[in-house]
């Protein structure tokens, strides 16, 4: 019989060591292949980072070339413009009178002539020889925007356009609170279609953002329903015409519930009337998260 030394077992390769052998040659290359992705990556950056530099830098001399032949900058046309400041505008715009026409990257200039607050598209040309044109289609003021006692001038989709210099806007309709921007176009178009009633309304306050609050001349609140603004107001303006509800000496007026009108007057006014009209017994504290009473 033969024997084995003891040790022999311990001698033999285990199967991950024979693994590892018998494919050295593709952990090999698989090293190798991942040290030749990482610097091809590297390079690849790097010289997206040149090719960027070249084009520039290309441009440039092509610019400088041909405005050797007169083909530089004489006038900057602008159109559109009503709000936009024009020391912003020709900052973005990059060129001045004197500069090479071919020097400009229209779509560069565009670019940063729409990060501009006021700006929703914009067009850039070159009108050869010597002139550049740029048209601006605006954002239009829709309201003004109290947050956190700071104004802020918005557009009908809630974009802010402008935070400062706006008395010049104070006609417009006046929102308040978080998510109030977003939400406003809505109610603001159906207030407008009233103008009795929105003759009325201070500012239309944003509660828990869901619904609103309208907050009249003469201090009275107007809450409104979440999702049936427009009914509520129908209601409030028939109220209005059959009752005067609104010239009454009142508080509160919830509409939050379909079948029901909640009416808290004025603290100094008779709790049992108002004018006449008689009242239902005095509501619960209205909760300032909208939540329908109980």
């Amino acid at each position: 019989m033969t024997r084995f030394p003891r040790n022999s077992v311990q001698d033999r390769p285990g199967r991950l060591k024979l693994l590892l052998r018998r494919h050295r040659w593709l952990v090999s290359r698989l090293a190798v292949g991942s040290g030749l992705v990482l610097v091809a990556s590297v390079a690849i950056i790097a010289g997206h980072r040149s090719h960027e530099r070249s084009v520039a830098t290309a441009r440039e001399r092509f610019g400088n070339a041909t405005a050797s032949a007169g083909l530089r900058i004489k006038d900057v046309v602008i159109t559109g413009r009503q709000n936009t400041p024009e020391s912003l505008l020709r900052a973005a715009l990059g060129v001045k009178p004197g500069d090479p026409i071919l020097g400009l990257s229209v779509a560069d200039a565009r670019a940063r002539i729409e990060s501009l607050s006021w700006v929703e598209h914009a067009t850039v040309e070159r009108r050869l020889p010597a002139t550049v044109v740029v048209g601006l289609e605006e954002r239009r003021p829709f309201a003004i925007w109290q947050n956190g006692g700071k104004f802020t001038l918005i557009d009908r989709e809630g974009q802010v356009v402008a935070d400062g210099d706006l008395a010049r806007f104070n006609t417009l309709p006046l929102v308040v609170g978080p998510g109030a921007p977003v939400s406003a176009a809505p109610l603001i178009d159906a207030l407008n279609a009233r103008p009795a009633l929105m003759a009325r309304v201070v500012a239309a306050v944003r509660i828990g953002e869901r619904r609103w609050n309208l907050r009249l001349h003469g201090g009275m609140d107007v809450l409104l329903p979440e999702g049936a603004e427009t009914a509520a107001l129908d209601r409030l303006g028939t109220l209005q015409t059959d009752q005067a509800l609104l010239d009454r000496p009142l508080q509160v007026v919830d509409m939050r519930l379909p079948d029901r009108l909640v009416i808290r007057p004025l603290p100094s006014a008779d709790p049992q009337s108002v004018d006449g009209m008689p009242l239902p017994p005095s509501p619960p504290p209205v909760p300032p998260d909208g939540k329908k009473p109980t």
